[in-house]
């Protein structure tokens, strides 16, 4: 194996293992042609095409709400809102009318802030394209496909299997068929379980639970509020932090991922974030030969997972 560069970040003996690591238009002036007994400067009356109605046309807003709500639990009203919360039934956003001062919606959102759903501030533009019995009093709420865990659950699960922890934290991945896709193949390779931010990240949606073909229903995903204090936890239990960095000196290939890892996938368009590149304990790179400098942040994950994989000797 080669050798590693550690981050200044990086340390700590870990406690897993022993490892150093066109309808032509119609022609409205159609007809038959003018005779000497018409009127001049007259034409005849032509039938007129009735006109198509068209449906509204869909506004990026209302694009990116039905990606949200596509097949999910919508939850309207003051009331049903808060009875959800109470209820624990797992929230993944909770849009309040901004501006409002009204109590109630403070109250609500208080709630949900330690229910641990994200809240949204929305204007009712907003709220209106969520709404399906347009009756919302300044609160939506989308219900996760799937409950969140905590941390220290998916190190629980690797310990009862008996195994060295093999985590995936994602960092910024917005897009919700990529986090979809990144849990299908964490699940398939056998992964403890997946470590998302409740900021800048898409949640356990309707739509990431389709794209993972149902493997968001059978991977715990932890979801944090602070994505770098979430690393120095895994590291205190051991856990060795890999980040994925183009510019890394240390090649995928000749990386050691045998022992207790998490491995962290940046976003496509800007990486990981600095405090979280900070955190990591080595940054590699996979080697890139063609024009194309980068690739989708889901294929990347799938390689350096199954690298882990390969080199652990399982299936």
């Amino acid at each position: 194996m080669a050798d590693f560069k550690k981050n200044g970040s990086g340390g700590g003996k870990p406690k897993f293992g022993g490892r150093p690591p066109v309808a032509k238009h119609f022609n409205p002036y159609g007809g038959k042609p003018k005779t000497p007994t018409q009127p001049r400067n007259t034409r005849p009356k032509s039938p007129v095409a009735p006109r198509e109605e068209q449906p509204p046309r869909e506004t990026r807003d209302e694009r990116e709400f039905d990606d949200d709500d596509d097949g999910g639990g919508v939850i309207e009203g003051r009331n049903a809102v808060l009875e959800a919360i109470r209820a624990g039934v797992p929230l993944d956003k909770v849009y309040i009318a901004k501006g409002e001062t009204d109590a109630s919606l403070a109250h609500i959102a208080s709630n949900a802030r330690n229910a641990g759903a994200v809240v949204v501030d929305a204007d009712r533009r907003k709220l209106d394209a969520l709404s399906r019995t347009h009756a919302h009093q300044g609160v939506v709420a989308l219900t996760a496909a799937a409950a969140y865990v905590e941390v220290a659950d998916i190190l629980a699960i690797a310990r009862e299997r008996g195994e060295e922890p093999l985590i995936v934290v994602c960092d910024g991945i917005s897009d919700p068929h990529n986090l979809g896709a990144i849990i299908r193949t964490a699940e398939a390779a056998g992964a403890h379980g997946v470590v998302i931010p409740k900021r800048r990240s898409a949640g356990i949606t309707a739509i990431v639970a389709k794209t993972s073909a149902g493997a968001a229903f059978h991977l715990p995903v932890a979801r944090v509020a602070n994505l770098t204090a979430a690393l120095q936890e895994l590291k205190e239990q051991g856990v060795w932090i890999y980040g994925t960095a183009p510019l890394a000196e240390t090649v995928l290939w000749e990386t050691d991922l045998r022992g207790a890892a998490a491995i962290v996938v940046g976003s496509e368009g800007e990486g990981m974030g600095r405090l979280v590149s900070e955190t990591c304990d080595f940054q590699v790179k996979i080697p890139m030969a063609g024009k194309i400098s980068s690739l989708n942040a889901s294929v990347s994950a799938a390689l350096i997972i199954y690298e882990a994989v390969r080199q652990r000797g399982t299936r």
